[in-house]
């Protein structure tokens, strides 16, 4: 089963990019994360435009993905704008696009006391829209130079084990699925 984990940050040491790691090694048995890593590749969305060759890829992850971890900062009380082009790009063409039906969590990692729960509010609101399967479930990190330690990895137990939860909750219904398809084989279909 494979899990594509996009963060909303572009910053090299950033706590959404490290979220996701922590959450690569936190998936479920039979689960792997491969992290989108091309976001700032993305042109401006013009409805006007065809999809160059990054958006062309980007779509292509989403659609190869069984599910979606969204991991978004929080800027000036909404989501990031790259982030926001980003899946104005892979909302398109309606109602066929690759978030469709697509099983997605949410998450934010932010340095304040709230975790990014606005910019979580706002990303769940924007996948719902485009038609992806999200989950209600919130997971925010604030403080997260605390949650972190100086090799940006998780160190918060609790935060460790509510995203351990998070993730269960977001494959296992994929899971349970595979389970009545006779021969499939779960390296085959997450090797996309």
């Amino acid at each position: 089963m494979l899990v594509l984990g996009i963060s909303g940050s572009l910053r090299a040491g950033s706590f959404n990019t490290a979220l996701l790691r922590a959450a690569g090694a936190l998936l479920p048995p039979g689960a792997r994360l491969r992290r989108y890593r091309d976001l700032s590749l993305v042109p401006p969305y013009s409805e006007d435009a065809e999809a160059p060759p990054p958006v062309v890829a980007l779509r292509a992850a989403i659609e190869a993905a069984d599910a979606l971890v969204i991991a978004t900062p929080e800027y000036n009380g909404s989501i990031p704008g790259q982030l926001k082009n980003a899946l104005d790009w892979a909302s398109r063409p309606y109602p066929g696009n690759a978030l469709r039906r697509k099983p997605v969590a949410v998450v934010g990692a932010s340095t304040g006391l709230f975790g990014a729960v606005w910019a979580q509010a706002e990303l769940r609101k924007v996948l719902t829209t485009a038609g992806a399967d999200v989950l209600d479930d919130e997971l925010g990190v604030g403080g997260a130079s605390d949650a972190f330690d100086a090799g940006l990895e998780l160190v918060d137990g609790e935060l460790r084990d509510r995203l351990r939860r998070l993730l269960a909750k977001l494959c296992q219904p994929l899971a349970a699925a595979r389970v009545g398809v006779a021969g499939h084989d779960d390296e085959d279909a997450s090797s996309a």
